[in-house]
């Protein structure tokens, strides 16, 4: 069965950290590609970044380059996103996505809101 669960979501105050983590399980995690999307209310989901199934590449959306990281640990078939400086507007729920040629997973959700 696959799972992919979200945490390290919560509250937290402008200009603080958060480090939220994808753990994957029910497929072979270092052959998918894995992103961060999230979802504002009212709102379209978007991306936020995306890493490589080796870990070699990564992009970010322009709203959090310089302070994000997308990162993977394949051994331990988890994915991580370091936030920094948040701000306001990264409040949304945040999802974990693993995509390969053949199928799309996604988790359940974290919640992140970040107070002014």
């Amino acid at each position: 069965q696959v799972q992919l669960v979200e945490s390290g979501g919560g509250l937290v105050q402008s200009g603080g950290s958060l480090r939220l983590s994808c753990a994957a399980s029910g497929f072979t995690f270092s052959r998918y590609a894995m992103s961060w999307f999230r979802q504002a209310p009212g709102q379209e989901r978007e991306l936020v970044a995306t890493i490589t199934s080796a870990g070699g590449s990564t992009n970010y959306a322009d709203s959090v380059k310089d302070r994000f990281t997308i990162s993977r640990e394949n051994a331990k078939n988890t994915m991580y996103l370091q936030m920094n400086s948040l701000k306001p507007e990264d409040t949304a729920v945040y999802y974990c996505n693993a995509r390969n040629w053949q199928y799309d997973y996604w988790g359940q959700g974290t919640q992140v809101t970040v107070s002014s």
